[in-house]
């Protein structure tokens, strides 16, 4: 049965009709591309405060130093309270997330460069939406993101690679595990941790190494903490090309020096930025198939997310 993975979405990127004027902001990657993989769930935090359709404009506002939800027109009408209330009982019931996208810009959604109206009355790009403050804070290990972000390519990918590695922590979690699950998920990330934080990809290894079933809550608390913070950092090409050769080390016994100098110029074009990661990604699974590896077979790193969704195509 195919496993069912929910992400959390702004209503209007949907193509509901929720905005403050009456209209909507669907967002084609997440209708078209993004809706053949996920469950969305739809939420509006302007419509779950009680405001109307259509409505008078909402905005971020700092008054006695404070920053405030208010009406654009009318200060006096202050949502402040009821909108942290309101994100905080929505933050309750989201165990069974896996992301959220966000609308960007958004006094209530948006996640950053939003518009903050100083006491003198212009407007600065430092602010970040009630909603989405909440949301991030409540469930930092949650991959977040925002439609306008995701237009660009290395976040994109980075979002959905998150997604996909937090569901099969999710799913593990579910499950109830023990001290070799976690250190069963440790090693299929391995190869994945060590292309976003190499630190932390060590950090990881011996907090694992330290797991006991007496201590196991306590540390797979910090494990998913530290793991979600080094999955937050966009793996470079430098880090890429790292993790490849790593890779190829385990085909030196089974290919012949022809095969390796074309790695080896394929690695050096995609870090030189002429070839996409789908193309070593590729020739790597290529040899692999020929020459199957038990270790690289189980890592999530060639394989993090269906080769559909074509990301690596554009990274």
């Amino acid at each position: 049965m195919k496993q069912i993975i929910s992400i959390g979405v702004s209503s209007c990127l949907l193509g509901s009709e929720v905005r403050f004027d009456g209209g909507h902001k669907r967002d084609r990657f997440v209708t078209d591309i993004l809706s053949e993989y996920f469950e969305f769930i739809p939420y509006c935090p302007e419509l779950a405060i009680g405001l109307g359709i259509p409505r008078p404009t909402i905005r971020l506002a700092r008054i006695d130093g404070q920053i405030q939800l208010v009406e654009g027109d009318n200060y006096q009408h202050n949502y402040t309270d009821k909108m942290r209330q309101t994100a905080d009982a929505y933050c309750l019931q989201l165990d069974n997330l896996c992301g959220h996208i966000l609308k960007s810009k958004s006094p209530s959604c948006g996640m950053t460069r939003v518009n903050l109206y100083e006491e003198n009355g212009h407007a600065s790009k430092q602010g970040v939406g009630l909603f989405a403050e909440s949301l991030m804070k409540k469930h930092p290990n949650l991959p977040v993101e925002e439609e306008g972000r995701l237009n660009d390519a290395g976040i994109r990918e980075n979002f959905i690679e998150r997604v996909f590695a937090y569901h099969r922590w999710q799913m593990m979690v579910a499950e109830g595990f023990a001290v070799n699950d976690l250190m069963n998920f440790h090693k299929q990330h391995k190869l994945t941790l060590l292309a976003h934080n190499e630190a932390i990809y060590r950090q990881l290894g011996r907090l694992v190494a330290q797991s006991t079933k007496d201590n196991l809550t306590d540390q797979a608390e910090e494990y998913i903490q530290l793991f979600s913070e080094a999955m937050s950092k966009h793996a470079s090409r430098n880090s890429h090309v790292n993790v490849l050769q790593h890779i190829m080390g385990y085909l030196k016994q089974a290919i012949d020096s022809e095969d390796k100098q074309e790695l080896l110029e394929i690695f050096e074009k995609y870090q030189l930025g002429e070839l996409p990661l789908i193309v070593p990604v590729t020739l790597l699974r290529h040899h692999f198939r020929k020459h199957p590896n038990d270790y690289i077979q189980e890592q999530y790193y060639l394989n993090p997310y269906p080769g559909e969704l074509m990301l690596r195509n554009h990274v």
